[in-house]
């Protein structure tokens, strides 16, 4: 924990930034019936039967203290994707960066043999030289900024039916790019000095 919050504590630094990265299983839901537009004094109303169309994965991407984010859509959420999403953090949002501070949950797929799975080693190798992940303790995946991102994306996007990925795609990408115009940040107030007080039983105690 307080290796995070040590990264949370630390300065802008565009060299060395540190991105919060998570993801979220996502249902696809389609009208049974078409919607009755809204009128005059009168709202739209839609039926209440709907029609399943599967389910995706989104992953969210977010520099809180730049207020940049990056939202993407894929069919599964395996050691592929996670891969993906890396060479994608290192090649195309920050390929100038020294170092590449990544925090993330402990998910089976965020580890660096999924590179290796995915990559040939040379390629896999140049991946990982570039990030260092730094893992939220076993249920404390909220202190990954990322969430906070994820429940703004709920609120504002989610709260709708939404029949396909290429239609989800289209929301998250007018969402993402609305929110980066507008450079939204993210303020953590939660500090290491705070965890030791409100968290104390959480911390090994030395006998007198």
């Amino acid at each position: 924990m307080e290796d995070v919050l040590d990264l949370y504590a630390e300065p802008y630094d565009q060299a060395f930034p540190v991105v919060c990265f998570d993801e979220v299983p996502l249902q696809l839901i389609g009208e049974k019936r078409e919607a009755l537009p809204m009128r005059p004094g009168t709202p739209a109303r839609i039926d209440y039967e709907y029609i399943r169309n599967g389910t995706c994965n989104g992953f969210v991407v977010v520099e809180p203290l730049r207020g940049w984010r990056h939202l993407s859509v894929t069919a599964h959420r395996a050691n592929a994707d996670f891969a993906a999403q890396m060479r994608g953090l290192v090649d195309d949002a920050f390929p100038d960066a020294t170092r590449i501070r990544v925090v993330l949950d402990n998910l089976s797929t965020h580890k660096p043999a999924a590179l290796y799975e995915t990559y040939p080693p040379a390629e896999a190798r140049r991946i990982l030289r570039k990030l260092e992940f730094h893992y939220t303790p076993k249920h404390g995946s909220w202190l990954n900024m990322a969430e906070l991102e994820l429940s703004v994306v709920a609120r504002q996007c989610l709260d709708q039916r939404i029949p396909t990925t290429e239609r989800l795609r289209d929301i998250l990408a007018s969402y993402e790019a609305r929110r980066n115009a507008a450079k939204a940040t993210i303020t953590w107030q939660f500090t290491n000095e705070k965890a030791r007080i409100k968290l104390q039983r959480l911390y090994p105690s030395k006998s007198p």
